[in-house]
This record gives C-alpha cells, sequence and structure tokens, in this order.
C-alpha cells in the first residue's frame, strides 16, 4: 500500500475514535435526567431516587427524578422515546412498561424491544396480595371464597389503568373467575392510602411498599404472587402453594436510553448502577424496602434485550386469554 494512503487510512481510524473517546472522558458534563413514569411516593419513585443519589455521587453530576405519569406509564416512556439520544434522559423501565403494556392495550403504543437502548436490569422485587385489615378473610383460600360469594359489591385498586399493579389483580382476579370493580388511582401511594382507610378491599402491590403496613398492622396480607416465597417474610406463602396454580408475578426495573444512544454512554451508565446497587449503604436500604440487585451475569446490556423480548413473549397469552385487555 502506497505510503500516502496508509497514512490516510490511519487518520481516517484516528479521527473516528477520537470522538468516542472524547466522550468517554467528558459524559456527564451536565446533568441527567431519570424519567419515572409513574406518581411520587410509589415504590418505584422512592427506589428511583434511592438510587439516584448514589449514581449522582459516582458521575459528578445530578441525576434528576422526574415524575412523568399516565396511561400506565405510556406518557413518560414516551418522553423518553422522544428524548435526544445523548445519554441525558434515562427511563426507570419496569415489568409493566416493557411486557405488559405490549399486550395490555389493543393499540400497541410503543414497541418495547426495538424504540430503546437497554443499559441493564438492577432489580426485582415480588408481588404480594394485600387486604383491608378487618376484611374477613386470613388466608387467600379465605380470601378466594369471599370473593366468590361476595366479590360483586368488593373493590380493588391500583396505581391507573394498565399498571403492574392492576394487571397483576386482574390476572389474579381471572384465576379466581371473579369479575370485581376495579378502581384505578394516580400512583400506588393513594391506593395504599385507601386501603388503609377501608374505601377499597384490596390490592396487588410490591412488598417492600407493603411491609411497612403490614408491620404496623394497617393492612394484612394474604400471599405472595411470584413463584417463590421471599425472604423478607419468608413465613409467607405464594398462591401457587395456597392453590392457586400458575401466579408469577415480580416486579423487575430496568434503566434504557433512547434509540440509538452511544455503547460508550450505556456502558458507563451500566458500571455506576451497579456499582451503585453494590454501595452497602443501598443495598441495606434496597433491602428494607424488599428489593433484590440483579446477579452480575444478568446486568449485561445484551441480557436486557434478550430479556425484554422474552418478557414480552411470555405474557402475551395471559393478557390476551385472560381478557384483560383495554382499548
Amino acid at each position: 500500500m502506497p505510503r500516502r494512503e496508509f497514512i490516510g487510512l490511519i487518520g481516517g481510524a484516528a479521527a473516528s475514535i477520537w470522538p468516542a473517546a472524547a466522550l468517554a472522558q467528558t459524559y456527564p458534563s451536565r446533568p441527567i435526567t431519570m424519567v419515572v413514569p409513574f406518581a411520587a411516593g410509589g415504590t418505584f419513585d422512592v427506589v428511583g431516587r434511592i438510587i439516584a443519589t448514589r449514581m449522582a455521587e459516582l458521575l459528578g453530576q445530578s441525576v434528576i427524578v422526574e415524575n412523568v405519569t399516565g396511561g400506565g406509564g405510556i406518557v413518560g416512556v414516551t418522553r423518553v422515546i422522544n428524548a435526544a439520544s445523548d445519554g441525558y434522559t434515562l427511563l426507570f423501565g419496569t415489568v409493566g412498561t416493557h411486557a405488559y403494556n405490549q399486550w395490555i392495550y389493543k393499540k400497541r403504543r410503543y414497541d418495547a424491544t426495538n424504540d430503546f437502548t437497554p443499559v441493564t436490569l438492577f432489580s426485582e422485587q415480588p408481588m404480594v396480595l394485600e387486604a383491608r385489615k378487618d376484611l374477613p378473610a386470613n388466608d387467600l383460600r379465605e380470601f378466594i371464597a369471599l370473593l366468590k360469594s361476595n366479590g360483586s359489591k368488593m373493590q380493588f385498586g391500583s396505581a391507573g389503568a394498565g399498571t403492574t399493579t392492576h394487571l397483576a389483580c386482574a390476572l389474579l382476579n381471572s384465576k379466581i373467575g371473579v369479575n370485581v370493580t376495579h378502581v384505578p388511582y394516580r400512583g400506588s401511594a393513594p391506593a395504599a392510602n385507601d386501603l388503609i382507610s377501608g374505601q377499597i378491599d384490596y390490592l396487588c402491590g410490591n412488598l417492600g411498599a407493603a411491609i411497612g403496613r403490614i408491620a404496623s398492622k394497617q393492612e394484612k396480607v394474604l400471599a405472595v404472587l411470584s413463584h417463590d416465597r421471599t425472604p423478607l417474610m419468608p413465613e409467607l406463602r405464594t398462591a401457587d402453594e395456597q392453590g392457586l396454580e400458575g401466579m408469577d408475578i415480580t416486579t423487575w426495573t430496568a434503566f434504557f436510553l433512547p434509540k440509538g444512544a452511544p455503547g460508550l454512554v450505556v456502558d458507563k451508565l451500566n458500571k455506576v448502577t451497579h456499582e451503585a446497587m453494590e454501595t452497602p449503604a443501598i443495598k441495606a436500604r434496597m433491602h428494607d424496602i424488599g428489593v433484590t440487585g440483579i446477579a452480575p451475569e444478568r446486568r449485561s446490556p445484551e441480557y436486557l434485550g434478550k430479556f425484554v423480548a422474552d418478557e414480552v413473549a411470555r405474557w402475551e397469552n395471559p393478557i390476551k386469554s385472560g381478557g384483560l385487555q383495554l382499548d
């Protein structure tokens, strides 16, 4: 190869590498917005704010939590889809935004597998069946008998139509074979407040958010809705153990960037997220609210991309066959 062509090739390669190297050194150079597509005060908001504080310390820039609510997370998700793919708008995604919403609405609002850049899966937490403290049922079998005899007069709450808390109870009702009035709220916190006051009869929520209310006897808990028992309340039996087979609902959380985000930015946020989750104080705080960090072998962006695709496929039949779709 002539010397001039060789030098040109080297120069071109260096020019292409330089912007990426510069980006790796300077990112982030301004605050990052973490969009939490759910109401302030709920479980997701609490988790987002805990981890955002530690991420900010590690990144040397503020991580600002922005609650963008509505449509079971769709409004917040759309905010991120339409943002610049420069790494400064980060989505706090969940099983609701990236699995349930792909089927619960008859007309799909976005594509969970192709409209985002996966960053990392970082936490999981079990869901539980919560009931008002004076509900005349002390386990799932008694609860099922009560719904079958009196369900037409009862109400269940959720953080909003199409949210994880809505779908979990809708699937539970479907498996029991009852039709119970749904009362959607603007977030899980107001739904929990009405459960405590007896305005609604039950809801399906994250154990982390409920454990304080359970401990103070403001409500009762009747079953774990995931496949396995939780170490946070090892004595609490699963729905499957209590005769309702096939219930396996776990809330997972992950970070996503808009489609086309730079790989170096993805890698940096992936690393910082798990450094934050491994911080002893953060691990202790997460444990207190029932959140478990993801094992190292499940942390890569590639794993999250495949995981989301698998979750979307897993929930198609339960939602469609259960008659859980909304317009």
